[in-house]
């Protein structure tokens, strides 16, 4: 009897393996999401589960986005992106806002609310991602359905994101222009784990799935913003959102890099100095090791030249960015310490938010979107519940000959810099950050380093440099003191930004917020920032 119970708890126990083991090889990879809130990481795992692909799933969490993180994008916005379709090499859509026509010349002082604001972009870019590169399996209002719920049913407010209303508490308080449908109960600054809820937005979110993106542009919703700007002095018309251009198709700008192609964002962006950072990176690490005196030196290279020889021409560029992404050009690139100014001011918030998405299918999509400033423009519509951006802010005022000056349809410069590297004709890095000229340091020399040694995890939460001129920005204290004799002898000063929106001790949202997709041993492995509130998914399907 004894022998019988053994062999029959061994049958089952043998039984109950084979089950596990048969439901776990049954499950199998739909893809990878990395966005800076858990809310919209969650909707971009709904889109693939139903079947949608990653250029689905990427218009799902913008628009998630604009709900849960309001501070950094929304429909008010612009939008970058960069996208490979089935392992091909990428495709640049480039979703610049604009100035309105009637924008006058001597401004700057008059920037204030609605006047900051340019010709949003976002809505027109994620309705030409649905109806060009959509999988055609999700309908336009199954893609926005998620953030309506999210609106009106409202999210708890993470720990970085509450850090964000309290440093920006008396703004938002000040502001006679609407900012109290981003606060709890319309007047309270939320704290970690309090509920928002935006019932206007949701209304808005509501028309737009119903009638489709052209309502923004010539509908209902067009008319509201056009009227709300008439009537507190925006300079945008109903003829300019009526005119506004479909987003381009362009082709992105590429390095080489130790035999991978390395491709990035074209301007107004600001992928080619990413890229030339890159270059340089490469350059100092013949010897598969890149230290931070090198990347100070590949950053400091790369910023200045940006500075002082950019590429002015945001269209005809091609034959100067050639000539720049060139390894001849790396090799000769010099900045003498004593040319440069001490006194630079690297404060510009620019905030942004950027996530990244691939499926099974080997699509795979970088996307920056943001609204420029926390809050942008401190301005949302009565009626339609979202904010303006400050683009404006953006352009020379100083010198109206200048080619980044003020002047009507004008595009402004951006750092925005999503990236994609391929590898033997294939996607193997997805990567982006918020976080103004920062951008360009953190992707690039997170990229830098992954490329030398394919292990993403621990790159997220290595601590970060930028550098301005001849000034460094240290993330970790104690860096700066081991190559302190370094700086002194070189002319650097060393700046410590400030601490106030860190949620972890040695991590700094003033570096951006890297959300990433490696592949490692031929597994997607994504990764999100910790400095924000961000969450990676591996979506499994039964």
């Amino acid at each position: 009897m004894g022998k019988i119970y053994i062999t029959y708890c061994l049958a089952c126990f043998l039984t109950f393996c084979l089950f596990s083991c048969n439901n776990e090889s049954n499950q199998y990879s739909l893809g990878v999401v990395s966005t800076a809130t858990p809310e919209a990481s969650k909707v971009g795992e709904q889109i693939l589960l139903k079947g949608g692909n990653a250029i689905d799933a990427a218009i799902a969490i913008s628009f998630a986005l604009g709900v849960t993180e309001p501070a950094m994008s929304g429909l008010g916005g612009g939008t970058q992106v960069l996208l490979s379709i089935n392992n091909q090499p990428p495709i640049s859509i480039n979703g610049t806002t604009y100035s309105p026509a009637n924008t006058p010349a001597h401004i700057k002082d008059t920037l204030t609310y609605h006047r900051r604001s340019t010709i949003p972009s976002t809505v027109k870019v994620l309705d030409y991602l649905w109806k060009t590169y959509g999988s055609g399996k999700i309908s336009w209002e199954q893609l926005i359905e998620p953030s309506i719920a999210l609106a009106k049913n409202g999210f708890k407010v993470g720990e970085f994101r509450a850090k964000v209303y309290q440093y920006y508490e008396t703004k938002l308080v000040e502001s006679p222009f609407n900012t109290s449908y981003f606060l709890k109960n319309n007047s309270q600054i939320p704290e970690e784990g309090d509920i928002i809820n935006q019932p206007q937005l949701a209304v808005t979110l509501k028309r737009l799935a119903k009638y489709g993106a052209d309502d923004f542009y010539n509908g209902e919703i067009a008319k509201k913003i056009a009227d709300d700007m008439n009537n507190n002095g925006g300079w945008i018309t109903l003829e300019d959102l009526n005119n506004f251009p479909e987003p381009k198709e362009l082709q992105p700008l590429s390095i080489n890099y130790n035999n991978m192609i390395v491709y990035s964002q074209p301007p107004p962006c600001g992928g080619w100095t990413t890229l030339l950072a890159l270059n340089l990176m490469e350059e100092a690490s013949k010897d598969n090791v890149l230290t931070d005196l090198e990347i100070i030196n590949s950053l400091y290279l790369a910023h200045t030249d940006r500075q002082e020889n950019p590429i002015t021409d945001l269209i005809n560029y091609d034959s100067v960015a050639q000539v720049k992404l060139s390894k001849s050009y790396t090799k000769n690139l010099n900045y003498e310490f004593s040319q440069l100014p001490s006194n630079t001011n690297d404060n510009n918030s620019g905030e942004t938010t950027h996530f990244s998405v691939v499926d099974a299918s080997g699509n795979a999509i970088a996307v920056t979107s943001s609204i420029n400033a926390y809050f942008g423009s401190l301005a949302a519509s009565k009626e339609l519940g979202f904010l303006y951006n400050t683009y404006m802010d953006d352009f020379i005022f100083e010198n109206l000959n200048h080619p980044f000056a003020i002047k009507p349809h004008a595009m402004a410069y951006s750092s925005m810099s999503p990236t994609i590297v391929q590898e033997n004709g294939e996607n193997i890095l997805v990567i982006g950050s918020p976080g103004s000229s920062r951008i360009i340091s953190s992707v690039s020399q997170i990229t830098a380093l992954w490329l030398l040694n394919k292990n993403i995890e621990p790159l997220i939460k290595r601590p970060r440099i930028h550098v301005s001129k001849n000034n460094i920005y240290f993330e970790n204290k104690t860096d700066s003191l081991k190559i302190y004799s370094f700086i002194k002898a070189n002319g650097y000063t060393i700046k410590i930004p400030s601490e106030k929106l860190m949620i972890q001790q040695n991590m700094n949202a003033y570096y951006g917020g890297i959300h990433a997709i490696a592949k490692e041993n031929n597994t997607w492995i994504g990764v999100a920032d910790p400095r924000r509130d961000g969450l990676k998914i591996d979506v499994k399907k039964q």
